[in-house]
């Protein structure tokens, strides 16, 4: 594999998928990992200029990742890409103790030699903005400062009361920060300024974006101060973004992206581990809209009997599947249904309910010769994932209504499983028809 653009971990699996949509959409063929490849499966994509690897760090501690995503990284810096980017969601919702962007910044800068560290969340292909720090998201074509966000403010295990992300900050490292603003970045100061605090040894920097102008600025200045062998950079699917910009404006790359429509799927299966209101509207438009609605018991699901869980929602699938009809298999349906309470009192029972979920697709999969599946729910999708067995993913097909759950290829030493059509969601992304529109082929 030579002539890395980019390396990077993504802190969940659809945050994952979200960057590999962006470099796809922008030309650069990006293959994602489930876990480190050896090396014969490296080789299977000689031909990708970004490499990424699928993580959990969203929903774990600062110990685990003391562990875990240092590993990953060194492994990252290997591959000797120009620049190594650690993906956050872009409404950077963590906290010291579950998440923290701020212990995975010091141990990225570790890792990395670097002293350092640019950060950019702004992303308005996401409808996400900073504005002299502060975090800006919408919901329902309503735009909202991240701590008076509808979903996001209640986020059930790391609200948002913070919209100033280097105070937010703060509370997870004693790092220092400093801010390119937007009428900095604008100005004709701009790289002195951004060059100004690399220099003095600030720890993070973080530049603002709002629109697509100073995302193509920061772009550019990201890229102009990489180092040889490689920088460490941190944030949303906003980096991809603003990196393509600059790409394109240098030359760096110049491939048209095609991409063939999939047509439409007999029938799908769904399994969702959200308590989103965004999901919620998704699920109830789908029983609308030809799909059987099954609800799965979630403290059953981590409980002792979680086996006799599965087996009655598996049948339960097989019935509708076999029916011809498509089926959406939830735990929750809107925050109104969300048990986390009663799941948190369990150690690890959040992983284990997206392992119970991925158990669960993976039989309906194989049994029924699914071709296209759903899995919806940040953190549920990466357990879920790894419990279907699948090695890597490539995109398949953007979904340009919902950017950012993109129509992917599964890969997988799992005859079953391999050329498998997924789509991962995070809660908070996707129109209402979402679950329609990836079973009729994208279609709006």
């Amino acid at each position: 594999m030579q002539d890395l653009l980019l390396s990077y971990y993504g802190d969940d699996l659809t945050g994952s998928t979200d960057v590999m949509e962006a470099l796809e959409l922008g030309g650069v063929p990006t293959v994602l990992f489930m876990r480190q490849p050896d090396a014969a499966m490296l080789a299977q994509f000689a031909h990708c200029r970004a490499v990424g690897l699928a993580g959990t760090s969203r929903s774990e501690t600062p110990q685990w990742m003391d562990t875990h995503l240092k590993s990953a990284f060194v492994w990252l810096k290997t591959l000797n890409a120009a620049l190594c980017h650690y993906k956050v969601c872009s409404t950077f919702d963590s906290s010291p103790t579950i998440g923290s962007i701020g212990r995975a910044i010091e141990i990225g800068r570790s890792v990395f030699a670097q002293d350092s560290v640019p950060l950019l969340v702004g992303a308005p292909q996401l409808k996400r903005y900073t504005a002299f720090g502060h975090l800006f998201a919408a919901y329902r074509d309503k735009y909202f400062r991240v701590d008076r966000h509808p979903v996001m403010s209640r986020h059930p295990t790391t609200p948002m009361d913070e919209s100033d992300l280097l105070i937010h900050l703060s509370r997870q490292t004693e790092l220092t920060s400093g801010l390119v603003d937007l009428a900095t970045l604008q100005s004709a100061s701009r790289s002195k300024a951004f060059d100004r605090l690399l220099a003095e040894g600030t720890d993070i920097v973080l530049v603002d974006v709002d629109s697509l102008e100073t995302q193509a600025l920061a772009g550019k200045e990201i890229w102009r101060a990489r180092k040889p062998g490689g920088s460490f950079v941190v944030g949303s699917s906003g980096i991809e973004y603003a990196l393509l910009a600059e790409w394109v404006s240098n030359g760096t790359v110049r491939a048209e992206p095609k991409f063939s429509p999939p047509g439409a799927a007999d029938r799908i299966a769904v399994v969702s581990g959200s308590c989103s209101p965004t999901t919620e509207r998704q699920i109830r438009h789908a029983l609308t809209d030809g799909f059987d609605g099954i609800e799965v018991d979630p403290v059953e699901l981590i409980s002792a009997a979680s086996g006799d869980a599965i087996a009655r929602a598996t049948a339960a699938g097989r019935a509708s599947l076999e029916a011809g009809r498509s089926v959406v298999l939830y735990t929750a349906l809107g925050p109104a249904a969300d048990r986390g309470g009663e799941i948190d009192r369990q150690e690890g029972a959040r992983h284990k309910l997206g392992r119970g979920l991925g158990e669960l697709l993976r039989a309906l999969t194989i049994e029924q010769k699914l071709q296209r599946v759903v899995i919806a729910g940040g953190d549920t999708s990466s357990h879920a994932l790894g419990e279907m067995g699948v090695d890597a993913l490539t995109v398949r097909m953007p979904l340009p209504a919902s950017p950012g759950s993109p129509l992917c290829v599964a890969h997988s030493r799992v005859k079953a499983i391999d050329g498998l059509e997924v789509a991962l969601k995070g809660g908070q992304v996707g129109t209402d028809r979402y679950f329609s529109a990836i079973r009729d082929g994208l279609s709006s």
